[in-house]
């Protein structure tokens, strides 16, 4: 079970240097005007990432699954920690509607809130990581 639980949290850093990433680049793009070179390589960017990190967060899941049903975990640390990871999934197809919302022309919202919608996942983290190393209850 160590080799599972390496490749899980492998996958979980992976995943996360996506969701950190990506919303910066969203940050960057909503900047931008309309058209031109910035633009489209800020687009093929966003595009190329999320394609790259949807299935690491799906290995990462997966890995993160198979040590609850291998090792069997109680507890109501788990229980949260699991609803966080649906929040960051959550999260993580969000940003892919925001990117194809880009893609089209059809972004409404300004920088400063990519600015503050980029810190979701660094507080989902520190959550997260407080439950299993804690395990508060």
């Amino acid at each position: 079970m160590l080799w599972v639980k390496t490749f899980h949290i492998f996958f979980v850093v992976a995943w996360f240097a996506g969701l950190f990433y990506l919303p910066r680049i969203f940050v960057n793009l909503a900047m931008v005007p309309d058209g031109g070179v910035e633009r489209d390589r800020l687009l093929l960017m966003a595009r190329k990432l999320y394609k790259f990190v949807t299935p690491i967060g799906i290995l990462a899941v997966a890995f993160g699954l198979w040590l609850w049903f291998g090792f069997g975990f109680a507890g109501g640390w788990l229980h949260v920690k699991t609803a966080l990871v649906l929040v960051l999934l959550g999260y993580h197809f969000y940003c892919g509607k925001l990117y194809r919302d880009f893609a089209a022309g059809r972004n409404a919202r300004s920088h400063v809130w990519f600015r503050v919608f980029n810190e979701m996942p660094v507080l989902l983290l520190l959550v997260i990581v407080i439950l299993v190393v804690v395990k508060p209850f």
